[in-house]
């Protein structure tokens, strides 16, 4: 059993000893150089920092500005620079020309103002006709005489399905003209009421000639398994901005091309 005298006495010698050296830490002693493989007299130096790996020539090289790039101040804008007055000057004027060319007030109808035209026949003839000899970029083969409403016609078929009918980069940039314009009855039988034709509101397409340089015929291309769906799927796109639309299965006056006119019926467009 310990006395309490000799617990009182324990606790006098410690605290005796610690107030004999205020200064000592409590971390634990550096380890001698040897010890931490160090050789002697390299001893670490405080605050001293390892010295950083040289780059190497690929980042130099990538990091090296180019001689001929101009120095931007700080000011400077990265935008590109506007494109030069003589660039638009050629865009200006040849947009002022296509507008000074342009009828039905649609610069993408190119043409001439005919006015009114007469017919022969009782039932012939139009108002404010147009001779048009582009629509949208597709020239026609020769300039055609129609109505506006016509030519308005012709412009949205164009964009809907002609222009990329046989693909985007073999683009169609002219329609072959069958017949326009004339004073006639329908197909030309006698006795019979006046042609869409002679009110200058119909038009007969008889190929269509691409980028490449190749025309493609309705005659023929109706019956080549290659281009017969594409010039069926250009058929059925004409029904709505056509009245009447008929191909080669219409009948046997419209073998070799598609008739077009804007005349409305009472059932709504006539595809056949």
């Amino acid at each position: 059993m310990i006395r309490p005298g000799a617990l009182l006495l324990a606790a006098v010698i410690s605290g005796a000893a610690l107030a004999a050296t205020p200064d000592a830490s409590l971390e634990p002693p550096v380890r001698p150089a040897a010890e931490t493989g160090l050789e002697t007299g390299l001893a670490p130096v405080p605050g001293m920092r390892p010295a950083s790996r040289p780059q190497s020539e690929q980042r130099l090289a990538a990091a090296a500005r180019p001689a001929n790039l101009p120095l931007l101040a700080p000011g400077a804008s990265l935008m590109p620079s506007a494109r030069p007055d003589s660039l638009a000057e050629q865009v200006l004027f040849k947009r002022r020309k296509l507008r000074e060319g342009s009828v039905c007030g649609d610069i993408e109808i190119q043409g001439d103002s005919v006015g009114h035209v007469s017919g022969t026949l009782p039932g012939c003839g139009a108002k404010d006709a147009v001779r048009v000899r582009e629509i949208a970029g597709v020239r026609l083969s020769q300039s055609s005489l129609m109505t506006c409403n016509t030519a308005r016609a012709l412009k949205t078929w164009i964009n809907r399905e002609v222009e990329t009918a046989f693909g985007r980069r073999n683009k169609v940039v002219g329609l072959r003209v069958a017949a326009h314009y004339a004073c006639r009855t329908r197909n030309n039988r006698p006795g019979a009421k006046i042609s869409e034709h002679g009110k200058a509101r119909a038009i007969d397409i008889s190929g269509f000639t691409l980028a490449s340089g190749e025309t493609v015929s309705v005659l023929h291309g109706w019956q080549n398994r290659k281009t017969r769906k594409k010039l069926k799927k250009i058929w059925r796109a004409a029904c709505g901005p056509f009245g009447t639309v008929l191909g080669p299965e219409a009948d046997r006056y419209h073998k070799d091309h598609i008739h077009l006119d804007v005349a409305r019926h009472r059932g709504g467009t006539y595809c056949r």
